[in-house]
Formats: C-alpha cells, structure tokens, sequence
C-alpha cells in the first residue's frame, strides 16, 4: 500500500519509517527540506519524499492522488512568533483540503491526551487540529498520548538532564502532576496496528503504560536506574515563567519549548479510556521497562532519531541549503591548515567532534561560550550530538547545526546557532593530503565588527590546538 507520511522528518516520523517500509509499505515522505532528510539507502526502492510546507496549501499539489493512508504527525511548537496554535490548524485545513481529493482512506493522527476540563495551550491545540481532522469525510484515527520515553526524547531527555545534573532539586509544585507515561516503542506499535484499521475508524483513543506516576515520582525512578542518589524538594512560589527558566537553564530544551511544556505539565494526562490495548492485543511496557530501554539505546549508540536535531530546539529557520554555501564577500575569516598523517584518523575525529567528546582543546572557553549563550536565550551547549561518530546534514551539534557532512568527501560544514551579532560557519575539509579549517564570520553591523576582533585573540591558540589534534 501507498502510506504518506508527514512530518517524516521528525522524532516519531524517523522511527516510524522503517517500519512500515519493513511492513511492505510504499511510502510517500513530506519534509520541508530535503537536504536535512536522511534515510537508510536500502529504503530507496520503498520511499519517495516530497517537499510541502502545510502552511502553504499550493505546495501540497505534489502529493500522490492515489495514497491509500496518511499519517498526521506536524506541529509548530517551534514557531518562534507565539501562534503556533493557529499554525498548527491551518496546516490541518491545508491536509484535508488537499488529501479529500486523494484515494486516502485514513488518517492517522497522534495527539496529546485532553480529558482535562482545563487545558493547556498546548492541548488545546492539538485538541482542535484532532476536530479538524474529523471534519474530513476520510475516516481519522487519533492516537492520544502523554510523555513519551525513548532515548531522544524531549520528556526523556529533560529528565535525563535534571536527574544527572542535579544531584538536589529545588522545583515547582506541578512536579506532583499525575501522568501516564509511554514508551516510543509501544507509541509506533499502536501507529503499525491502527493502519487501515475499521475498529478504528473515527475514533479518538488514549494510550498509555500501566503506570500512573506523578513526574516527581518519574525523576526519582530514573535516578534508581541510573543508581543515582537524588533529592527532590517542590516549592509553591515558582511562576510558570520562572518554571520555564528553570528547566531552559538546567537541561538542553529550549525557553519556547520549556514555557510550552510547563503549561502542559500543570495538567494531569491520565488515560480514561484503554480499550484499544485489547482491540489492537498490544501490552505496553512499565516506565521501568521504557527507561531501561532507552539507556541500552544510549549506550550501544543506537539512537535513531532526536528532539535536539528537530527545528524545535533552536532558532533555526529556512531550510539548510540557504546556510550551505559560505560566504566571501564582507567576511572575516580565520583559515589554517595542515598535513595529515592518517587520512581516516582525522575523518574519524572530526566526525566525533563536539558532545560528550569535546572540541579536543581549550573545552572549558567551549563550554563558557555555551553558558554566555545561555545566558542570552541561545541554545547553549547542552544539546550535545545525537550519535557518538556519525554527523548528518540538520543534526545538532551543541550550538553549530550540521549543513553540510559528507564523510568520504571529508568535507564538514557547520553554522552556528548561538547568538551572535552576525552569521558564522566552521568547515572543515580534506584535499589530497592536507587539512583546511576555516571559521567564517559575517558581521551585522558595527557590534558583529567588535565582536570579531573581541574574539581574534582567542582563535590562536583554540583553532589551531584543535586542528593539530584532529592530526595527532
């Protein structure tokens, strides 16, 4: 069967992918920018992608009249201009519209849970897309469900952050919120199962664990995972705005993200309605099963997709090859290079560059670059990389997004996300036996002029220290 897929190239969209091109599926992939979607090359004979944007509804002339099903999984909690929640239902108009003139039989949308009487913005959000997309005369199956957790994540990574970094905790009383937590792999089973599925059609379900916890009690239990000795004191006189700070400062989400979460996790998500565990003969595992599972991904460097590379965890706008060519023309730029020793030895260190492995020298100018940029609502460092030796183009790398890699070229370019009163990329590129790195600074006016020669001193010995240990 012909299957599209939106939002293909997000956390869910990655994972669900391989799936249903295993299940025999063709698969139809909306993404907004190509060249930041990647895909195993054995997949080509069974997926196609096309390029839409939702919110321009002549873009979506390119999908296929003869689908058979759509997966439904956009939002626009990364809009940096607050309306997300208008966003997100006129890219809703815009699917029906265009898919009623399609063969599609159903469509598949994975929601938030919204018993509550008094939701969020958030919620409420997802809740009118949900009405949008039963006003179609297509059959639509909504899939509602709260924290999700898997490695990459966005809760399981929040969490991560709080519980290793943060050995006491002082937070706010909705850490006392009830919530039924689920994991991303029971989450994708429900999306392969409900697929052309007439027990399903035209209803909303609520899928969740079998654990009822309160997000106090999810922290305490990832810090005896992880046999971590953890303190939890909730306090009343945090502000939600205060809240979102706290948890923009303290793990790697960013200050949109954060407010967006906080006013979500005032409200109870508790699953009312399970039934479909027993139409579709799913049993979904126990937050303690969710958690080990994620770790082992972590640690066998098997993280299929992440948060952190969505457009969601930064300011990033337009698509990646509009930052791919780098500038010449009223640039300054600091170039070096050197002879290398072992050609795959350097390809190897480049491309584990940054996270958890460092910058190889000067890591603590690194490292307050980071929080300076915190400090001034950047994205900081925290968002490390999602694999430990691989790099693909739109992937995070601390403050720098990927917009260029590939390895048998030896060519990598990055651009930086941090705030800077200006644009700024880091190449890196091999040729013949020598290799070229050069930092590249477009300056905005006369402060992006001063902040150039502010931080000349330091490219001395920073650049160059790191060039001869990408050799070494």
């Amino acid at each position: 069967m012909k299957i599209l897929l939106t939002g293909a190239a997000g956390y869910i969209g990655k994972r669900l992918l391989p799936l249903l091109v295993k299940n025999g599926h063709e698969v139809i992939c909306c993404v907004r920018d190509k060249s930041r979607f990647n895909y195993p090359e054995r997949f080509s004979m069974n997926v196609k992608v096309i390029e839409t944007d939702f919110l321009d509804a002549r873009s979506l002339a390119v999908i296929p009249n003869d689908i058979d099903a759509a997966y439904y999984l956009i939002h626009s909690m990364s809009d940096t201009s607050g309306s997300y929640d208008k966003m997100e239902s006129a890219s809703a108009y815009h699917f029906i519209n265009r898919l009623s003139s399609t063969k599609a039989r159903q469509i598949i949308y994975l929601s938030g849970i919204v018993n509550d009487k008094s939701l969020s913005r958030h919620l409420s959000s997802r809740k009118a897309v949900e009405d949008i997309l039963r006003s179609s005369k297509i059959p639509c199956t909504a899939l509602r469900a709260g924290i999700i957790v898997g490695s990459g994540s966005a809760s399981f990574e929040i969490i991560r952050d709080l519980v290793d970094k943060l050995p006491v905790m002082i937070t706010p009383k909705w850490l006392n919120t009830r919530c039924q937590p689920i994991a991303v792999a029971d989450v994708l089973e429900f999306l392969v199962r409900s697929l052309l599925n007439p027990q399903t059609y035209n209803q909303s379900f609520d899928i969740g664990g079998p654990d009822i916890l309160s997000y106090k009690q999810m922290l305490m239990e990832f810090a005896r995972a992880k046999k971590l000795t953890r303190y939890i004191i909730t306090v009343p006189v945090m502000t939600p705005k205060l809240s979102s700070y706290w948890l923009y400062f303290v793990t790697s989400t960013s200050y949109r993200l954060a407010s967006a979460l906080v006013s979500s996790m005032k409200v109870e998500v508790v699953c009312q309605d399970n039934r479909i565990n027993t139409l579709l003969h799913i049993s979904p595992m126990t937050y303690r099963e969710a958690l080990q599972r994620a770790l082992e991904k972590i640690q066998q460097n098997d993280v299929i997709s992440s948060w952190k590379d969505s457009l969601a965890s930064s300011s990033f706008t337009g698509s990646i090859s509009q930052y791919l060519k780098v500038p010449k023309k009223r640039c300054y730029t600091d170039r070096r290079k050197k002879e290398i020793i072992n050609r795959e030895y350097t390809i190897e260190k480049i491309w584990s560059i940054g996270g958890e492995t460092g910058w190889y020298y000067a890591d603590w100018l690194w490292d307050l670059r980071g929080f300076i940029d915190k400090v001034f609502a950047g994205v900081g460092t925290r968002r490390g990389r999602t694999h430990k030796n691989e790099l693909f183009p739109g992937d995070a790398l601390d403050f720098w997004r990927v917009v260029y890699a590939d390895k048998k070229q030896g060519k990598l370019v990055l651009y930086a996300e941090m705030k800077l009163p200006g644009e700024a990329w880091l190449e890196f590129k091999i040729i013949n036996n020598t290799l070229y790195q050069a930092a590249t600074f477009k300056p905005k006016g006369f402060l992006g002029k001063l902040y150039w020669y502010a931080v000349l001193p330091f490219h001395g010995f920073i650049f160059n220290g790191m060039l001869n240990k990408l050799i070494k």
